[in-house]
């Protein structure tokens, strides 16, 4: 059996270069969550220093965006790795509560890289 299929795994390389896309969007979904909930929303509900409703308005779209493509990325990554939907799922709604989606990629990447027989750094 090849490397690329141990385990039951498709292409290794594809399968990190998805661990990849995943990981970024992650990040960037959680970062853009957390200043949308940490400094837009008592911004513009507390008014304090004032021009909340902008970064909401702006933050708040660009974390749409990016939550939608974590979708995209999170079904990619699991479907390579043949991940249950319930995980999925789960890893999913992680960029929807602020800080979760670090704890997630964190525990998402140490399985991948398990699965993929690499010491995790």
């Amino acid at each position: 059996m090849s490397a690329g299929t141990a385990g039951g795994l498709r292409s290794e390389p594809k399968i990190r270069a998805a661990l990849t896309r995943y990981r970024v969007m992650a990040w960037l979904t959680g970062i853009g969550l957390v200043v949308l909930v940490c400094v837009g929303l008592p911004q513009k509900y507390l008014g304090a220093f004032g021009g909340g409703e902008r970064v909401v308005e702006v933050v708040g779209v660009a974390h749409g965006w990016l939550y939608v493509i974590l979708l995209i990325t999170t079904f990619d990554l699991g479907n390579r790795v043949r991940w249950s939907w319930n995980r999925m799922v789960l890893t999913a709604l992680a960029g929807t509560i602020p800080f979760l989606s670090f704890y997630a990629e964190r525990k998402n990447t140490h399985a991948v890289q398990a699965q993929l027989g690499v010491r995790a750094a």
